[in-house]
């Protein structure tokens, strides 16, 4: 109530500024971040559990992975230390890895060189894409966000890999963090069909995703929480899967 009351007091200068302008200002203090010398690194865990389901929408399969997951230089990097509670064999490494270099090289390569790209959502590439639109504000976590729809320009840029086919065919809402610019959380969705190798080896026909992100006491930033759902087509057959994602256990790392 007190954040409502000072909010009403006074307007801050964001107030009067555009869906885009918000956005920018949010890649802008990402960048800051970035470069800001002495950033304290961190160590967290993710727990991701995967299920696939039938037409019934009934599970099928399940599987659960933990990540030892380490931030530092505003990079994130993950290491798969366990799936479905036990440690991960040798042979599982091996194939996480593959699977790992596969996936890089379908989406294209980084534009920063930088942690696992996927987790970040205010690269200047990916907020370039899209048009921005401020729907008005509202609380997250007990802190005032900006809501601001958005979709992708027109024209698209050319498609060069399957990623940039991906984003150019989804919306949604950010809740921008009305202090700190950050996101505080997101609501993404597919508006329509990606094809695999012009549908050959499957599509994409439906996700929806949602991410939480919770601050920290010392200002930092981190993902709380997130779940997707996918359906589309592998070869021949219907599929759809269930994704969720919890953080936690959020430590900086102390320096000798």
């Amino acid at each position: 109530m007190c954040l409502l009351n000072a909010m009403a007091a006074g307007a801050s200068p964001a107030e009067n500024l555009s869906g885009d302008d918000l956005m920018q200002k949010a890649v802008a203090r990402s960048k800051h971040r970035a470069a800001a010398a002495g950033q304290p690194a961190y160590t967290y865990n993710k727990v991701m559990v995967t299920e696939e389901l039938d037409t019934a929408g009934t599970v099928k399969k399940r599987e659960e992975k933990v990540y030892a997951a380490r931030f530092q230089a505003d990079s994130t990097s993950l290491r798969l230390v366990e799936v479905d509670g036990r440690p991960l064999s040798g042979a599982e490494l091996k194939k996480q890895l593959a699977d790992e270099a596969k996936s890089d090289r379908a989406l294209g390569p980084s534009k920063s060189g930088n942690g696992d790209r996927r987790e970040n959502l205010l690269t200047p590439e990916l907020v370039a894409r899209y048009s921005f639109t401020v729907a008005g504000k509202s609380l997250v976590n007990d802190r005032m966000a900006f809501e601001i729809h958005f979709k992708p320009k027109i024209p698209a840029p050319q498609p060069h890999s399957l990623l940039d086919r991906f984003l150019g065919r989804v919306s949604g809402t950010l809740w921008i963090d009305a202090e700190d610019f950050e996101i505080a959380r997101a609501q993404v969705r597919l508006d329509s069909q990606v094809d695999l190798v012009g549908g050959l080896l499957g599509s994409l026909k439906a996700m929806g995703y949602t991410l939480l992100r919770t601050r920290l006491p010392d200002g930092q930033w981190f993902n709380a929480s997130s779940s997707a759902n996918f359906e589309g087509r592998k070869l021949l057959f219907s599929t759809s899967v269930r994704t969720t994602s919890r953080y936690s256990n959020f430590r900086p790392v102390k320096l000798r």
